[in-house]
């Protein structure tokens, strides 16, 4: 017969989502902490590591009258907190196409003429949980530096957190996916291998090894997943910072 665990279980600490109270384990974030509490996510759930910027959250400490923003899958719980999920941000986001464009600053005026509403406040940069300068891609961005904006807000997740926070009502984070994708588009030479790629697919080469692998059964595949060829590692002498943002 197994004997009971003499592991101690966490403390438990309130917690208020929508407004009600909730006991909770200390250690856990906010997204384990309701799902602990009964909720199912549904929304508001996607990696769980800090990249998607799916589960935006707003809170406040009992001990403060500020507003924090945090992501729900980073952010751990503390006693007394008062919380609210935003899934969605609902922000203004201009319609374009982008085959129409040449990828210049005055297209990004254009689109989003809010941006020189800018305060330089700091407060978009504050509220990133990416710990992204984004007043400063935002001043490249009147200052129609395209590739600048778009290399400063690389990291960006989409999260909608820095307009949350913005007193100009600025879309910080649309106006950075337009600077990216007007940058990818006009400012980047076109990658060959990718063209070649391109073709393949069109040609129909993987047509063949899709329908093999299509009449595999479960466990075959998994093992074949198992047995694939793992991406090298990289030696530490080789790292660099910039090779950060592709883990």
């Amino acid at each position: 017969m197994t004997k009971p665990s003499k592991k101690p279980v966490d403390e438990l600490v309130p917690i208020f989502f929508m407004g009600k109270r909730y006991n909770v384990p200390a250690s856990l974030t906010i997204q384990k902490a309701l799902e602990y509490a009964g909720y199912q996510h549904i929304r508001g759930c996607g990696c769980r590591g800090g990249v998607c910027g799916a589960c935006g959250t707003v809170y406040r400490e009992p001990s403060s009258y500020k507003l924090q923003v945090g992501l729900a899958c980073q952010t751990v719980v503390e006693p007394g907190m008062h919380l609210m999920i935003l899934p969605y941000y609902p922000g203004n986001r201009s319609t374009f196409d982008i085959e129409k464009m040449k990828g210049t600053g005055s297209e990004i005026a254009a689109l989003y003429p809010e941006i020189f509403k800018c305060i330089g406040c700091n407060a978009c940069s504050q509220g990133c949980p990416m710990d992204i300068d984004v007043m400063h891609y935002m001043a490249q961005a009147i200052r129609g530096d395209v590739s600048g904006a778009a290399e400063t807000s690389f990291d960006c997740i989409m999260c909608g957190l820095c307009a949350s926070r913005c007193p100009a009502e600025e879309v910080q984070f649309n106006v950075a996916i337009l600077a990216r994708r007007l940058n990818a588009r006009y400012g980047k030479p076109r990658a060959e291998h990718l063209a070649v790629r391109v073709k393949q697919v069109e040609d129909g080469v993987f047509e063949e090894p899709l329908h093999d692998l299509m009449k595999l059964s479960t466990d075959e595949l998994k093992q074949l997943y198992r047995d694939r060829e793992a991406e090298p590692q990289m030696a530490e002498d080789d790292w660099t910072p910039q090779d950060a943002r592709y883990v």
